[in-house]
């Protein structure tokens, strides 16, 4: 038993499945990525499921993929988050709505305001997921001939992060007097100017909305590379992990949670998730047969592709029957990169063999089985240290999905690992976070900001 101590779950979206060929499998929505009436059944069935949030990945230009390739994968269309969340927000009260927006190719003014907006609109239920940019043809749609390095695109999220909650710490709470018999709208004393000026980023503030209910939306981080672990120990307070056995999980677990304390933080006010794509069945071979039909799927060209932009190079000259050479230097993910060529070399991997292997889910963690089975993984990873939850990946929509929160969901509430009502109505209450104080206006009580 957890002894008091609860999962959090996500559900990671693209705004759909993750898998490549998700929306070939029978059943499945093949228009699920721009498909408002399915994007609301999804949000309400993970809130039936009690679900801490719905995250979408977003990016800023097509996969960095060959068009053979490109041509099979439905992440070409899809709604920007910050026009569809405000929408889902309408049709869910406890759900919360996390998205991603890049600090390379965005402004921290433009993050701040639409973020605190989706915060109001949500009533308090909004989170930013702080990326970097891995895909180099980002670069080109903002003026760039070539991407920014990457250590020093995390320079820059790291001063984005400062100001984007400077600009939220704008207002105090009570700021906004609305004296209709004195006509005074606001108090001017509550107001304070960021007049930021750093090494990436001049700007002067105030922001033109209220602070955000919940303080600041939840921040999240993914990065496993030392330079992201560091940026989410010093800013994370939910961090999507990318770890595939418990071994390494909990060692990621305790060296970010160890940073965070050596950064002043409480180790409790940062929560690991790692990714999880799960597949159900009512018998372990079923389960198989899946996953099996699934994974059959995915186009050999697919495959080649998504091992091309993990690794950060063009494998298709390699030798498919040989093993992976050595990987020249990139600016795409380092710790995805890492993490393939280690695994190739302790399973002795062909090319082929990988790509076979990350061609469809990317090579997350995977849950294959039982009801049971599944939940039996779950709890020794969270029993054990490995993680505070998971962020789930479900094969296809919206079948995979009906059948986590049917099957599963109900599995873990009767071990007492799993929440059968929301604890609160925001998102930062729901995951057990303090709501940050305000910067440039203390609390009335005298006290500072958190530390973490």
């Amino acid at each position: 038993m957890s002894e008091g101590r609860q999962m959090r779950l996500g559900a990671f979206m693209r705004p759909a499945s993750i898998h490549t060929a998700s929306w070939r499998y029978p059943g499945q929505y093949a228009d699920a990525n721009f498909n408002f009436a399915h994007m609301q059944q999804f949000v309400q069935t993970l809130e039936r499921g009690r679900f801490d949030a719905f995250f979408m990945a977003d990016h800023l230009a097509l996969a960095n993929m060959p068009m053979p390739a490109l041509k099979r994968s439905a992440t070409v269309t899809s709604f920007d988050p910050m026009t569809l969340l405000p929408a889902l927000a309408v049709v869910t009260s406890h759900l919360g709505l996390i998205a991603t927006a890049t600090t390379t190719y965005n402004d921290p003014y433009h993050v701040a305001r639409k973020f605190a907006s989706l915060d109001h609109i949500s009533g308090g239920r909004a989170g930013w997921n702080v990326v970097t940019s891995a895909n180099p043809m980002e670069a080109l749609n903002f003026g760039r001939t070539e991407h920014v390095e990457h250590d020093a695109r995390y320079r820059r999220a790291r001063e984005f992060y400062d100001v984007v909650t400077g600009l939220w710490d704008s207002w105090a709470d009570d700021a906004f007097l609305r004296d209709q018999e004195s006509g005074i709208y606001f108090d001017p004393a509550k107001l304070h100017v960021l007049d930021h000026k750093g090494p990436h980023f001049s700007v002067r503030g105030p922001l033109n909305i209220a602070r955000p209910i919940q303080g600041w939306p939840v921040i999240v981080q993914a990065g496993a590379s030392d330079a992201g672990r560091q940026l989410a120990a010093e800013t994370a307070e939910l961090v999507f992990a990318g770890a595939s056995e418990l071994g390494a999980a909990r060692r990621l677990y305790a060296d970010i949670k160890g940073r965070a304390e050596k950064a002043g933080r409480r180790r409790d006010h940062i929560k690991i998730l790692p990714g999880v794509f799960v597949v159900i069945g009512d018998t372990l071979h079923e389960a198989q047969e899946k996953k099996r039909r699934l994974d059959g799927l995915v186009h050999p060209d697919s495959c080649i592709s998504t091992l091309s932009v993990l690794l950060g190079c063009n494998v298709s000259g390699f030798d498919l029957g040989g093993p992976l050479p050595e990987i020249p230097e990139s600016n795409a993910s380092q710790s995805g990169r890492q993490k393939l060529v280690d695994m190739a070399a302790r399973e002795n991997m062909t090319v082929r063999q990988l790509a076979q292997h990350v061609g469809g889910s990317f090579g997350v963690l995977e849950m294959v089985g039982t009801p049971g089975m599944i939940v039996d993984q779950m709890q020794e990873w969270f029993l054990g240290e490995g993680c505070d939850g998971f962020n789930l990946m479900f094969p296809y929509l919206p079948g995979g999905l009906d059948e986590f929160v049917d099957l599963i969901v109900p599995e873990l509430q009767r071990r007492g690992l799993f929440r059968r009502e929301y604890e609160g109505a925001t998102l930062r209450e729901n995951l057990g976070l303090p709501r940050p104080a305000n910067r440039f206006f203390p609390a009335a009580d005298g006290s500072r900001p958190r530390s973490g």
